[in-house]
């Protein structure tokens, strides 16, 4: 008997933006492209539409009226793991710096091009593994969704939710998430700056926010894992980093 097929839905954007014609420009490109769309005027309608329906990406003004747009992104980092495009008329390396280390997964400067920013939401949402339909998981290597426990800790890639030893949700970023993916799957396994950068498909690293090394430190904090002598994410001196736990699937 054939099994029935779930009908795709398309990704699901929020557009946060305080100008109207920025954000019907935005709805309009986004909505060209096959996209569904949703707006918020300010972080008020920001927390109302995610409570209402499930979002799969957010641009996300960083000047909004009255309102600091880092500030919000660094909440929405906090509670949920969603991706975030900053899109601000500042141009300055600082703020965009700054934007990426809150969380946001890239940062567009206005005035932009209609297709810089068509592309950089379809890598971001690729990045992050958002599927053709909705509720459907894949992995870093594009496998059914699972789960992977190592040393006391357990990574759902379905939920995309890191769980601590003492069973707290730890908040990663989406390129954070997607590395240590990379690293379950290949434990005790040699990986070159290279391989883990051909592995994240693509990833967008620049020398300011999104060097190997940088993102390394920032996913061996999350892990509770000591730069200094690490017991997790091990550096091989000349080589790269390999994955020194012992991982299994439940």
């Amino acid at each position: 008997m054939a099994v029935p097929t779930r009908s795709k839905v398309a990704p699901r954007i929020l557009i946060v933006e305080d100008e109207d014609l920025m954000r019907e420009t935005l709805r309009d490109l986004l909505e060209a492209e096959g996209y569904e769309v949703v707006e918020a005027r300010d972080g008020a309608a920001l927390y109302a539409c995610l409570e209402r329906q499930k979002i799969d990406l957010i641009t996300l003004d960083i000047k909004l009226d009255g309102e600091d747009g880092f500030a919000l992104a660094r909440d929405i980092h906090a509670r949920r793991n969603l991706p975030i495009v900053m899109i601000s008329g500042r141009t300055d390396v600082i703020d965009r710096v700054i934007g990426l280390e809150l969380g946001a997964d890239d940062y567009i400067s206005k005035p932009f091009h209609a297709r810089e920013v068509l592309a950089r939401v379809r890598a971001v949402l690729r990045r992050h593994h958002v599927p053709e339909q909705r509720g459907v998981s894949v992995d870093a290597d594009g496998a059914a969704s699972r789960r992977y426990v190592f040393d006391g800790w357990s990574i759902d890639l379905g939920r995309r939710e890191l769980t601590s030893p003492v069973e707290r949700v730890v908040p990663l970023t989406a390129a954070e998430f997607n590395l240590l993916v990379v690293f379950v799957t290949r434990p005790h396994r040699v990986l070159t700056r290279e391989s883990i950068l051909d592995h994240l498909k693509g990833h967008a690293f620049s020398p300011f926010d999104r060097s190997v090394d940088g993102l390394i430190a920032r996913l061996r904090r999350k892990l509770d894992d000591d730069a200094a002598s690490p017991r997790m994410i091990k550096t091989v001196r000349g080589a790269g980093y390999v994955f020194a736990c012992d991982v299994r699937t439940p």
